[in-house]
This record gives C-alpha cells, sequence and structure tokens, in this order.
C-alpha cells in the first residue's frame, strides 16, 4: 500500500491514540461521521483545508497525516529486519507499518540503535579486556598482592606458637601487601572509569597515537600547506607520552612525503573522476597504491563525503595504523580477524587484492576493501624483504554486480561467532550463529 493512501489510517490511529469519537472528530472538522470514516478507510482522499482542520483538532503538523514517517525510519525498520531474518519480519508491508503505528514504529528503530550501539561497546570493551597492556599488568599485580596476603594470614592462622619476630614479620607483610593492593584496586578503577581522553594517558602508546588521530581526523592541514612537522607535532602531541611521540612523529614525516609526492591540488580532481579507487588513482598519478591508500584515509570531509577507512599491519599481523568505520570496526589492540584481505595480502605481496567484504552479525552490503602488501625498505643482499600490508575500507561501488556475494569476515575472534571458521584462534564470547 502506498504512503501517500495511508492518511486515513493515520488519522485514525492518532484519533483512537488521543480518546476522541469518530462523532466528535467529524462534528469538529465539520464533516459528516460517515464521511469521516470514509476518510478514515482510506476510501476517500483528503487534502486542503479540511486535512489542515483534521490536525488542527488532532493538535498534529498535517505532514505528520500525510507523510507518514520518514525515510531514515524506514529504512532504520528494514536494517532491523535484515539483522534477524529468522524473524521472517513483512518488509512489503514496513511502509504501512512505519504509517499507521509511527511511535511504535519510532520505538522499534530507537531500541535497534541503542542495541548496536551496545553491541559495539561490547566489542570495544572485550577487546579492551583481552588485549590491554597496562589492564592486564594491574589485574596481575592485584592477583600476586591478594595471594601474598593470603598465604601470609594462612601461616598466621596455623595452630601453634610464632616466634614474635616472625609474627611481627608477616603482620607487617599483610599490612604493606594490604596497602599495595589498595593503591592497585585504586589506580584500576580511576583507569576503568576515566573517560576516552584520560584513559589514553595511562593507555599504550600506539592507543594515544590512534586517539590523537581520531581526533584530527586523520587530517593535518599544516603538513598539506607545506608545513614543518615539529607544527604539527607541536599541536596534535602536547599531551602523549614520549613514547607515544616518537611513534607520531614517524607518521607525520610519512605523512609530509605522502602529501609532497600527492598533494590534494593535484589529487582531489581525480578523486571527483574515480573516486576513491587506489587502483585507478594509482596508474593515473604513477605513485605507489599503498600510498594512494594514505591518502585517501588522510581527506577531509569536503572531498570525500562517505569516508574510506584504512588498516595498515607489520608482517607479523598486528596493525600498526588503524582509521576504523562505523560498518566496519577494527579492534584496538594485537591482531584482527585473520579472514581479512589485509593478511591474505602478505601471502600474496605486491598484487591488490579488491572484493567486497562484509562483518559477521552487521547489517547491509558490506564494503568494498583493496588490500596490498610492499616490501619495507630496499633491496638487501642475501636478506628476505619484510612486507607492510595495507587495506583500504571504502563503500560499496555503484557500478558491481549485485550478484556478487561478499566474503564473510569478523572484527576478532573473541567477538565473533562465525561458526566452523577456520581461522579461529580463541572462543568468542559471543553465541553461535545459526
Amino acid at each position: 500500500m502506498a504512503r501517500d493512501t495511508l492518511t486515513g489510517s493515520r488519522i485514525r490511529e492518532r484519533r483512537v491514540a488521543q480518546g476522541i469519537k469518530q462523532a466528535e472528530l467529524a462534528r469538529r472538522a465539520g464533516i459528516s461521521a460517515s464521511y469521516l470514516n470514509l476518510i478514515e478507510h482510506n476510501r476517500r482522499r483528503i487534502g486542503g483545508k479540511l486535512l489542515l482542520d483534521i490536525a488542527e483538532v488532532l493538535s498534529v503538523e498535517p505532514a505528520l497525516l500525510t507523510e507518514g514517517a520518514g525515510a531514515a525510519l524506514i529504512a532504520s525498520l528494514r536494517e532491523a529486519a535484515s539483522d534477524m531474518p529468522q524473524a521472517s519480519a513483512e518488509l512489503d508491508r514496513v511502509d504501512e507499518f512505519a504509517g499507521r503505528f509511527p511511535g511504535w514504529a519510532e520505538l522499534l528503530s530507537t531500541c535497534r540503535q541503542r542495541i548496536t550501539a551496545l553491541e559495539r561497546n561490547v566489542e570495544t570493551l572485550t577487546d579492551r579486556m583481552t588485549h590491554d597492556p597496562h589492564l592486564a599488568a594491574s589485574l596481575h599485580e592485584m592477583l600476586t598482592t591478594v595471594t601474598a596476603i593470603r598465604s601470609a594470614a594462612s601461616i598466621l592462622a596455623e595452630p601453634g606458637e610464632i616466634d614474635p619476630d616472625w609474627q611481627a614479620r608477616f603482620h607487617r607483610n599483610i599490612y604493606e601487601d594490604s596497602a599495595r593492593l589498595a593503591e592497585t584496586s585504586r589506580g584500576l578503577v580511576t583507569y576503568l572509569e576515566a573517560d576516552d581522553e584520560t584513559a589514553t594517558e595511562t593507555g599504550a602508546p600506539q592507543e594515544e597515537v590512534d586517539a590523537v588521530l581520531e581526533a584530527a581526523g586523520h587530517h593535518v592541514p599544516e603538513l598539506e600547506r607545506g608545513e614543518p612537522e615539529s607544527e604539527a607535532l607541536k599541536r596534535l602531541g602536547q599531551s602523549i607520552s614520549a613514547p607515544a611521540k616518537e611513534l607520531l612523529q614517524n607518521w607525520l614525516s610519512r605523512y609530509a612525503r605522502d602529501a609532497l609526492a600527492l598533494p590534494m591540488s593535484a589529487l582531489v580532481p581525480l578523486i571527483s573522476e574515480f573516486g576513491p579507487d587506489p587502483a585507478a588513482l594509482s596508474q593515473t598519478t604513477g605513485a605507489g597504491p599503498a600510498q594512494v591508500m594514505r591518502r585517501l584515509a588522510a581527506m577531509p570531509p569536503d572531498v570525500l563525503p562517505d569516508p574510506v577507512g584504512l588498516a595498515i599491519c607489520d608482517a607479523s599481523g598486528v596493525l600498526s595504523y588503524r582509521k576504523p568505520l562505523p560498518d566496519f570496526p577494527m579492534p584496538r589492540f594485537g591482531a584482527a580477524c585473520p579472514l581479512w584481505p589485509l593478511y591474505r595480502a602478505l601471502n600474496r605481496p605486491m598484487v591488490i587484492l579488491s572484493l567486497p567484504v562484509v562483518q559477521q552479525g552487521r547489517a547491509g552490503d558490506g564494503v568494498w576493501v583493496d588490500a596490498l602488501a610492499m616490501p619495507v625498505g630496499g633491496v638487501a643482499v642475501n636478506s628476505d624483504p619484510i612486507f607492510e600490508a595495507h587495506m583500504l575500507v571504502r563503500p560499496m561501488p555503484r557500478d558491481i554486480d549485485a550478484i556478487t556475494q561478499p566474503d564473510e569476515v569478523g572484527v576478532s575472534c573473541r567477538v565473533c561467532a562465525k561458526p566452523n571458521c577456520i581461522g579461529r584462534r580463541e572462543p568468542s564470547i559471543l553465541a553461535p550463529i545459526g
């Protein structure tokens, strides 16, 4: 049923919700009850002054009666249905449902958004609990201290006399260990309850750099204008540790070289022509595809309204750079899903792997990724090269065949329930799917 023919249904729903009788609404609108009945059953079209009069009686905007639910709400409901295909929701009647029951439709949409946000929080917290070095060290220290206190207390609790000197020593040990346990506990609670900015102060250096780059949008105007790296480092590295500042300096140096080789003035027109296609841009500009990927990830929103993501890993598989997208999150610590083309590229160096992927349990058609592994440094004598892999994550191209099935990947094993995965290295906290 078309949305513009549901005006009568919306009038009826609003009237019933407000407890107004049909005869009362017809009288206040200046029409007969039988005519209003035809309108409410979508057998008579309504518009003009009569629509305005009924909207005024119901105290709603006329657009809410004629247009019903917005496109964003309809899209959200469709995504909710695609998240749970086993529910067999009637997708062909989603417009009718949203138009007749806008309140319930909005509630379902809001609940889905909340569930999605909570799932992402679980992913982030689980990744943090599993791989955060500061958290692991604090928990290890707490367990060690608790074990020491228990050992000393068990000796004191044993029957028989204890030499006064040894008794005093055990009491002193318990006192000192208790003080250390209290201090460690306070520090751990502060760390876990801290907001994002405070948490990075005690996090790993790479996490500090990630937070700085995320706040800057991965774009450095000073380097785009050819200004010294020291100016950008001074602005971005004000509140980070010395090791993190060294990592940031290395990243800024590479950014400066990339910006010099591919200035925005030359790159922006080509992006308008070819889009965020690293292979096409590399062939046109003569720059390496990995360098093009880094430049695309550094473009501001006015150049790329639909942002791209980027992951870079070293030969060990650990992410050294991450720019996630809402539709393609990336773990904060350690390695990611072994099924990512990022890691497959390490097995096929100097070949661009370009294909669609979708993350396990996420709605939508997925994203398009381009992955490439290139050797680090120049040619060496009697030494195998060490490779670095890049993976650009971009929106699905419009000219791709709709029947192309994307590869299903995850974020990391800990928060992925993909069944019978040959790449799984640890159990998932999620229930198996399917």
